[in-house]
């Protein structure tokens, strides 16, 4: 359902672009919108670098008049050293970035328009920083609304899953975020010194891959700025908002489990790595602006809206459905839960038989995994899971009777046999419908040798055979009568995960293995409580008026697979369709165009390799200007070390003013 667009809304409202004082002297560059009234209102604050003057401002325009509209100041601000702000790009998630985000929170608590009483919000790196600075408690900052982020940078984000080095966006997000911090201010915002800015960031630029390397166990790096390290240093209360194709659902799951109930919310849809208003699939889209109003209106404004007595876990629960790469809208159904853990779900043991079966993957597993991030696109989702399933050891459950419907984290035992010191596990729950197709449901990975702890290495005993325990992602989904639920094991899934160097797969013992189901027992009771959940349509405000205009340039697949037969070597090219050409009513011709590649021969781990190429260009006819920027980086590997290259290029017109490859080798530790 697309949304409505609203314009009339109670209050008028304007806006303004500011820069915000640091006390090192450093200005954040901010654009605020108020509404018209001379009362003091509560402010609303998105902070993150992804340039508000181009690169969000069409998503921005979105939500911040409307909030605005709604007696908010609404206000947008991009990190340090990106965009329009000055000072230098840090890491992510630094110590610097979260210290600034603090001096923000109490700046705007100061204003004279600022009633004092501050929330957050955010989505992916914005949510992440909105959890990050809760846990810091800055006085002001009362409430937030975090969506699609980690409270665990380590095992639910984009470098590892499972104590396993994530090749697909690992890569794939250094890449991106070289390509970002390379890009320069805008001159019609940042003024005359707009160059030199730029020339001082990029003398300032590392590569983030060479940092996410050398950290490949759960040290102090991760450690910081992952939340769950002390849930009760977050004193703001927190709507927790997740889509169960977003790689970092399960944070939804945690943060509703271990804060204080009467101060947390969690909202699982269907949705992937989105808002869940924009009405991109799958859907169905909510009214989430109208809701997330009912939160700050309740914590920042004193309002009895009702939404505390909301259930603690609100979920999307999905009908089995065939599988397919992109669903404007899933089938399903709300669910409620009182708590979580909830007393609605049972962990149910299933056990297997059998004989021992080597599992031994060819290396190409896993080119049907579909996109660690889905964003909305046609290619996004997983297709039929058969191919890989043949790759596999499959072990089956039919489903008889009622239907079996499952809610929460699904947990697999495996009983291993390894005959070197390492190997991986990946473990994939698909729905089989009697026509033999296997929808995708969940999955997990385990790096054998963080079996024992993500903050250890621990080799494999060589021939030994020892039981190891690992979650999936959780879930919600219904296997119909008639239906199998197909659990299938593979040691390789590129290119999710890093294959490791000396791997030769395992010997699984069925006899000693199990899948334990979080199964949701229904009852009149939870029926009518699930039936009692609704959400409004989803609105906005009125668009900001980017066109997208057509061009010349020939479309190309968003993700292709291809297979070199006498070589062996398969070959899979994204387009991750971040934006095109986009132009803005200013006059800014923003155009953007990535390609990432991914090859592996299939019987030899030490062939992968991760590409990412990006190329940049912003114009403006009047005042002249014309940056680009290009990047390429690169990721190989042989037993002992990552290999890794980056480059960078940028250009004023026709000079180019910066031109530097960094090449360095990372040892292979846990990865």
């Amino acid at each position: 359902m697309p949304p409505t667009i609203r314009t009339d809304f109670p209050y008028e409202t304007t806006h303004t672009d500011l820069r915000i004082p640091l006390p090192d002297g450093t200005r954040l560059y901010a654009r605020v919108w108020r509404p018209v009234t001379d009362e003091p209102v509560p402010a609303l604050l998105e902070y993150l670098p992804y340039r508000l003057t181009d690169w969000t401002a069409p998503r921005d325009w979105q939500r911040h008049p409307w909030y605005a509209g709604h007696g908010y100041a609404s206000v947008r601000v991009d990190v340090r050293g990106h965009g329009n702000s000055e000072g230098l790009p840090g890491d992510e998630y630094d110590a610097t970035e979260l210290a600034d985000g603090v001096e923000v929170i109490n700046w705007l608590a100061a204003q004279p328009w600022c009633t004092g009483r501050v929330g957050m919000f955010g989505i992916s790196w914005g949510g992440f920083n909105a959890l990050q600075l809760a846990a810091l408690a800055p006085e002001p900052l009362k409430a937030i609304v975090t969506v699609c982020s980690s409270d665990d940078r380590y095992d639910n984000d984009v470098h590892y899953m499972g104590g396993s080095v994530l090749a697909v966006d690992m890569h794939a997000w250094a890449a991106t975020m070289l390509a970002f911090a390379a890009r320069p201010p805008d001159p019609v915002f940042a003024g005359e010194g707009w160059r030199e800015m730029w020339l001082d960031r990029l003398e300032a630029v590392e590569p983030f891959i060479h940092t996410w390397l050398a950290h490949q166990t759960r040290d102090a790096y991760w450690r910081h700025g992952s939340v769950c390290e002390d849930y009760g240093a977050i004193e703001a209360a927190v709507l927790a908002v997740g889509g169960w194709h977003d790689p970092y659902r399960d944070t939804v799951l945690r943060l509703v489990e271990h804060l204080d109930p009467a101060r947390v919310r969690g909202l699982i849809g269907p949705w992937s790595h989105q808002y869940p208003d924009r009405g991109l699939p799958p859907g169905p889209a909510i009214g989430f602006l109208q809701e997330t109003l009912r939160w700050w209106d309740q914590w920042l404004k004193g309002a009895d809206t009702g939404i505390m007595a909301e259930p603690p876990l609100r979920s999307w629960i999905s009908a089995s459905h065939p599988p397919a790469t992109v669903y404007p809208e899933l089938p399903g159904r709300w669910a409620g839960e009182p708590s979580w853990p909830s007393p609605n779900v049972t962990v149910v043991p299933y056990t297997f038989q059998g004989e021992p079966v080597v599992v031994d993957s060819p290396q190409q597993t896993g080119l049907d995994a579909g996109r660690f991030f889905p964003f909305g696109n046609d290619a996004d989702l997983p297709p039929d899971q058969r191919d890989e399933d043949a790759k596999s050891a499959c072990f089956e459950i039919p489903v008889t009777g009622g239907l079996t419907e499952i809610l929460g984290r699904p947990r697999v035992r495996l009983r291993l046999r390894l005959d070197v010191p390492s190997g991986q596990a990946i473990a994939r729950l698909c729905d089989v419908a009697p026509d033999g197709s296997s929808t995708l449901v969940t999955r997990g990975v385990l790096n054998l040798s963080a079996r024992k702890g993500r903050d250890r290495i621990t080799p494999w005993p060589e021939g030994a055979t020892e039981d190891v325990t690992f979650e999936l992602n959780g879930i919600g989904h219904t296997f119909p009568p008639g239906h199998r639920i197909r659990l299938a094991v593979s040691s390789a899934y590129w290119p999710w995960i890093w294959p490791r160097a000396e791997s030769a797969g395992f010997t699984l013992d069925p006899a000693g293995s199990s899948l334990e189901l979080p199964v949701r027992t229904a009852t009149a009771a939870t029926a009518a409580a699930d039936r009692a959940i609704s959400f409004e349509p989803p609105e906005q405000a009125e668009p900001m008026g980017v066109v997208s205009p057509a061009t010349l340039d020939e479309e190309r697949p968003e993700r292709l697979v291809t297979r070199d037969v006498a070589r062996g070597l398969w070959r899979l090219e994204v387009d991750p369709r971040y934006g095109g050409t986009r132009v803005y009513p200013d006059g800014l011709e923003f155009t953007e165009d990535a390609l990432e590649t991914y090859t592996i021969q299939e019987s030899d781990p030490l062939s992968a390799t991760a590409r990412s190429d990006w190329r940049i260009r912003l114009h403006r006819p009047e005042p002249a200007w014309d940056a680009r920027v290009e990047t390429r980086s690169e990721i190989s590997c042989d037993v002992d070390d990552f290999i890794t290259s980056n480059e960078v290029i940028c250009r004023d017109g026709a000079e180019v003013v910066f031109h530097r490859t960094w090449e360095k080798r990372v040892p292979r530790t846990a990865g």
